[in-house]
């Protein structure tokens, strides 16, 4: 296909999608406590604290290869396993809404987990600055 609309749909998708790992992975170090909370409520682990460094540098990696357009095989598909169980966790909050004021936006999470498959299974067509010819 040669249609630059594919393209630049591709960027908009890599784009947006490395913004929401980015934004995830600083919150790793801005508020490292609430990794280990959300580990320990939707996955019943306990874990510590530091590990949330850790978390942050990954998700920050790998929104910079979302950026980049790095490795979208892997990339990408990490992508949609990383963001794939969080949905598959919060399937409480998913199936009731409604029950809590905030689990409504856990909703918001699912055409996300769309854009991540989508960009996925678009990869070959992705044409990233740095790709080889």
């Amino acid at each position: 296909m040669t249609d630059p609309r594919i393209s630049q749909a591709l960027l908009v998708l890599r784009f947006t999608l490395g913004l929401f790992l980015l934004q995830w992975g600083v919150e790793k170090f801005v508020v490292p406590g609430n990794t280990p909370a959300i580990w320990g409520y939707f996955y019943g682990i306990s874990i510590p604290e530091a590990s949330a460094y850790l978390f942050g540098v990954i998700e920050i990696g790998l929104a910079l290869c979302f950026f980049l357009g790095l490795n979208p095989s892997i990339a990408y598909g990490a992508g949609v396993i990383l963001h794939g169980v969080s949905v598959l966790v919060s399937w409480n909050q998913l199936l009731h809404p409604w029950a809590d004021p905030v689990s409504h936006l856990f909703v918001a999470g699912i055409p996300v987990l769309g854009g991540f498959v989508a960009l996925f299974l678009l990869r070959g067509y992705d044409r990233p600055l740095f790709a080889k010819a």
